[in-house]
């Protein structure tokens, strides 16, 4: 056993990461071990430290066969720029006498354990000047991602270093047949699935953004190490940055190795570190899997529901939110009279959107009332506690919508603040969204006072507010503080964020409970940066269901279902205009978080009965979904006329799938749906979840099949997709 494990290593590292020179008897390797991972980082006393694998678990009896192994690739965990200034480098540094000259060495490694996990700390001193940074690296308690950070302080006594670069991590892989994946995509289409094979010399994944860092591309990647990568079989290493600016991940491919970079966006954010002050730079995340992409996005989202989202552990409610049932047309029986109707329909919670504020200047439209967070009498006469004895009337919970980092030039808190909005002296003011829309400063503490205060003021005065949705409309688009001194200015790209984390600190210490919708534009703030805070993000503001098969397939490459949100809409489609079936609604917004966005009055009675029987369909699936392991089994993208994908629990008893036609054509002949998540040893009972006639459901009704015949040949749905836009939600129940 142990000879063909040792084998298995030396093919398997050599395509991850690479055996460094043959070390000295002095070095020492510290492994860091999940359930099936290892990552091992080898230091040595005084100088350096690099990494020599990450892979399948070991243990520490097989280190001894990394000794004595050539490589051309020395895989440094923190290549500086100075004495050495080839090629790339994580860390740059200005000193107080203008020398680039970073010059690093080992002074300790300490291990240690928290809630999380484990952590290896090493600690780094520059030979001649006052630099000290800590470099670390943890491994997730009960998942298979681990994470990597730095801490750089400048320990003089006197005079300011400049930090020029700030990576949070430097990763080696082998060079192979290797293909990138990637996501991109912009306002309505966001979250678009890129790959292809990684060229020779630079790929750059970056924004500029400033807020809203998703729309572009995404801080989430995958990398295959053995081909083109499929979803459940082959090698792939993910990785993404957990922060909420800009970033830039920097993947550098030469004929023998690939080195990635990946940290905060240095452009135009040059960072002053005073005496004394320690900067630290956000955790780069990765993990590896021989089970495909799959393998990687089931780790991912098992890590993102125990450690990288607000309530993860806890379901999330059926909701209806009244955005495109009434746009900015909020009015106090309106509300009540939608509260009723998704009661009636198993609803759990209604969120009033925008358009409930502002006082001088009534929230009627996108260009006016942002800052003025008094709630508009002329619309809402009895005010929001009006609104929540009507949801406890109805047996549901209250939500309500803002936007709290934002303001209008037409609001009264411009007038009596102009300088708590980002600015450029002696410029003019540019304005987004509505002509009028302008960025609060999160860089001054005052307006982190003023926007923890818009929170905290609604619910310590409404505490039967169970919701709030917080949007953010604009990125940053006016360069200037008036709070930050000017040799600082190059900060604001990161002290905005630095000073919206600890408004969110403050908002979660007091309210733990409340659930709290990432929402920028749609899915503009789809990253783990800000995730912690949040239970979930608004996936797009495209509800069109046909095409949210693509964007929330992209989103699931990183971020699980329990986190997005998916609306059934009206049709025709307010974004697209197409008209598609309520029933493929439903069965698309069934896996994520459900929710409906619509006039429910609008709707026939026969749509009614059949979203009552949906959304208590989806309550008997809403554990599998939100909690459990997610395949994508055959996906729209490259031209099948089907998607398909399912969902099962820890112990593969209980089931979720899905499939939906893409495209139809007569005599058009369609895939069987292999579930590679099932559990070969049982048999499972199916069941029709969503049938457009409760009589008349799918003739895969009913049927016990065995594990086996569903993993390798496959369900036949194609008599269940007979016809353009059709669906199927079936439930699988083992036996």
């Amino acid at each position: 056993m142990k000879r063909h494990l040792c084998a298995g290593l030396l093919s398997f590292c050599l395509a991850v990461f690479p055996f460094v020179d043959a070390v000295a008897q002095s070095n020492r390797t510290h492994l860091l071990s999940s359930e099936q991972t290892t990552l091992a980082v080898t230091t040595n006393d005084g100088g350096t430290a690099y990494y020599q694998y990450f892979g399948p678990k070991i243990q520490d009896s097989d280190i001894g066969g990394f000794l004595g192994v050539q490589s051309n690739y020395t895989g440094h965990t923190l290549p500086q720029f100075g004495v050495s200034s080839a090629g790339e480098k994580a860390l740059a540094v200005e000193m107080p006498d203008g020398s680039l000259s970073v010059d690093l060495a080992m002074e300790s490694v300490t291990r240690s354990s928290d809630e999380k996990g484990e952590v290896l700390e090493l600690v780094f001193k520059d030979r001649v000047y006052p630099l000290v940074v800590k470099q670390y690296f943890r491994n997730y308690k009960g998942t298979e991602v681990f994470s990597t950070w730095t801490e750089i302080t400048n320990a003089g006594k006197k005079g300011d270093m400049k930090l020029l670069t700030f990576a949070s991590a430097c990763v080696p892989l082998t060079r192979g047949d290797n293909y990138l994946t990637q996501l991109h995509g912009a306002w309505a289409g966001e979250h678009r699935i890129s790959e292809e094979r990684l060229p020779d010399g630079q790929t750059v994944i970056a924004d500029k953004a400033g807020l809203r860092n998703a729309f572009g591309s995404n801080a989430g990647f995958m990398i295959s190490l053995d081909g083109r990568p499929s979803e459940n079989r082959g090698e792939v290493f993910g990785g993404n940055l957990l922060w909420s600016g800009n970033y830039k991940t920097k993947i550098v491919a030469t004929n023998h190795s690939i080195e990635l970079i990946s940290g905060i966006n240095e452009e135009t954010s040059t960072y002053v570190l005073e005496r004394g002050e320690t900067f630290r730079t956000p955790e780069f995340a990765m993990t590896f899997s021989s089970e495909g992409k799959g393998g990687v996005s089931r780790a991912f989202h098992r890590w993102a529901r125990k450690y990288g989202m607000a309530h993860g552990d806890r379901l999330h409610d059926i909701l209806l939110n009244s955005w495109e049932g009434v746009y900015f047309g909020i009015k106090q029986e309106t509300m009540d009279q939608m509260m009723g109707d998704i009661a009636s329909l198993g609803g759990e919670l209604f969120v009033m959107d925008d358009g409930w504020f502002g006082d001088k200047y009534p929230r009627d439209n996108d260009s006016t009332s942002l800052g003025d967070w008094m709630v508009c009498s002329r619309k809402l006469p009895g005010g929001i506690k009006a609104l929540t004895d009507m949801a406890a009337r109805h047996g549901i919970k209250f939500g309500i919508w803002i936007e709290p980092e934002m303001a209008n030039t037409k609001s009264e808190l411009y007038e009596q603040h102009p300088e708590w909005v980002l600015s450029q002296p002696d410029r003019p003011l540019t304005q987004g969204r509505g002509g009028t829309q302008v960025v609060l400063d999160l860089c001054n503490p005052k307006v982190q006072d003023y926007v923890f205060g818009i929170t905290d003021q609604l619910l310590a005065e409404h505490p039967e507010i169970a919701y709030i949705k917080w949007d953010c409309n604009a990125d940053i688009m006016n360069y200037g503080s008036s709070y930050l001194p000017r040799n600082r200015q190059s900060e604001i790209y990161i002290r905005y964020h630095q000073g919206l984390h600890r408004v969110l600190d403050r908002i979660r210490a007091k309210y733990p409970d409340v659930a709290i919708q990432l929402c920028a534009s749609g899915g503009g703030r789809t990253n783990y940066g800000l995730l912690p805070w949040f239970d979930e993000f608004w996936t797009s503001d495209n509800t069109d269901a046909m095409q949210r098969v693509f964007i929330q397939w992209g989103a699931s490459h990183f971020y699980p279902a329990i986190a997005q949100g998916s609306h059934v809409s009206a049709s025709p489609n307010h974004q697209t205009g197409r008209r598609i079936p309520l029933k493929f609604r439903f069965d698309v917004a069934m896996t994520g978080r459900l929710g409906m966005e619509i006039q429910p009055k609008n709707m026939s009675d026969e749509e009614k009965e059949f979203s009552r029987r949906a959304i208590e369909a989806y309550k008997h699936i809403r554990p599998v979904v939100q909690f459990g392991d997610q395949y994508r089994l055959v996906s729209p993208y490259g031209g099948s006329p089907l998607a398909a994908l399912m969902y099962a629990d820890e112990k593969k008893e209980h089931i979720a799938v899905f499939a939906y036609r893409m495209e139809y054509m007569a005599d058009q002949s369609l895939p069987k749906v292999r579930l590679d998540g099932v559990d070969v040893n049982r048999n499972y009972r199916i069941k029709d979840l969503t049938p457009v006639r409760a009589d008349r459901p799918s003739r895969l009704d009913g049927k016990v099949v065995s594990g086996r015949i569903l993993k390798y040949a496959g369900l036949n749905v194609a008599s269940s997709l007979n016809r353009p836009m059709s669906s199927i939600a079936l439930e699988l129940v083992a036996e």
